[in-house]
């Protein structure tokens, strides 16, 4: 690790993530900040930072990870508590933003909580916030503050890419219409075509595969997505374009939550593999070899080292993607 020049960078982590934490950190060439972050005896976070923020730029690593309520306070109290202790500037690094899917209202009397978690966030002292693949891109207009949103899309295409996929034989699939531009994205990566699943939910959590817009007879189906959570849509969809005649079905995502019945699904669907980054931890017995974990360590420090130096993040997306 060589250390950083300017010792007024500061990177601290809170417990939902310290793995991903840990390698951003040696990636910029500092240490983790000196912080405790526990419990107090009835269940309450308690922070203690103990080192002197005073005029550092510091940057907040927590994300969105099961138990997602514990991990969002953690944030909020350590950005206070920076806040408190005169720091020049505070950066949210959610690398997977929590409550993103509940972005408007689908019907009534429901609550916009993406809205509110940016509330929460800027009351609590953040200056901008720094994510990677949104649920939807108009949450970046909830923050009247900067976002720097990432991709992992290129990290995603260099992988397989790295396998030799790509061209006539190879076809990304988005799972709904919601995720074409997303599998367009990859496509255009990757020089192949793109299909898409048409499906309707007859109740939430519930999907049913009505039709595959697309050729995926004899190529490799690449099905990406933001996230998988309980993993029955892109199972469903698997399914489909296997039966339809794909000589390969892959998964690839961004965020794993893997929740509820996740890897029960996945462990028993035609996936050869399931492709995800870390922004969330993953690991299974029952996925084994066919779990494959691409780090956005890289990418999250390159972008915290131009936001320090007030240089342009976009920048980012020219350079080769690091695996």
């Amino acid at each position: 690790m060589v250390p950083y020049a300017d010792r007024k960078l500061k990177v601290f982590s809170g417990n939902a993530n310290l793995p991903l934490a840990k390698a951003m950190a040696e990636h910029i060439g500092v240490s983790l900040g000196d912080m405790n972050v526990g419990l107090f005896s009835n269940g309450e976070i308690r922070v203690d930072v103990n080192e002197s923020v005073r005029g550092a730029d510091c940057f907040v690593i927590s994300s969105g990870v099961q138990p997602v309520n514990q991990h969002l306070m953690e944030l909020l109290i350590i950005g206070d508590a920076l806040r408190r202790a005169s720091a020049r500037r505070i950066t949210a690094v959610l690398p997977h933003y929590p409550y993103a899917r509940q972005d408007r209202k689908a019907r009534g009397r429901e609550p916009i909580t993406a809205k509110l978690v940016a509330n929460l966030i800027t009351t609590a002292g953040f200056a901008r916030l720094l994510t990677i693949d949104l649920h939807a891109n108009q949450i970046q207009g909830f923050f009247d503050k900067p976002v720097d949103h990432l991709h992992a899309g290129p990290l995603i295409a260099e992988y397989f890419k790295q396998k030799g996929y790509g061209g006539k034989d190879t076809v990304v699939v988005s799972p709904d219409a919601s995720g074409v531009a997303r599998a367009r994205d990859l496509a255009t990566k990757l020089n192949c075509g793109i299909a898409i699943i048409d499906k309707r939910r007859p109740e939430p959590n519930v999907s049913e595969v009505m039709n595959i817009i697309g050729e995926v007879n004899g190529k490799a189906a690449i099905m990406v997505d933001d996230m998988i959570d309980t993993a029955g849509t892109i199972v469903h969809g698997a399914e489909a374009i296997k039966k339809a005649g794909a000589t390969h079905v892959f998964a690839a995502c961004s965020h794993g939550v893997f929740s509820g019945p996740a890897y029960e699904r996945l462990a028993t669907s035609p996936f050869e593999e399931i492709v995800v980054t870390d922004t969330i931890p993953t690991t299974s017995d029952l996925l084994g070899d066919r779990l494959k974990v691409v780090s956005v360590a890289p990418l999250l420090a390159r972008a915290i080292i131009r936001i320090h130096e007030d240089l342009s993040v976009s920048k980012i997306f020219d350079e080769e993607p690091r695996l």
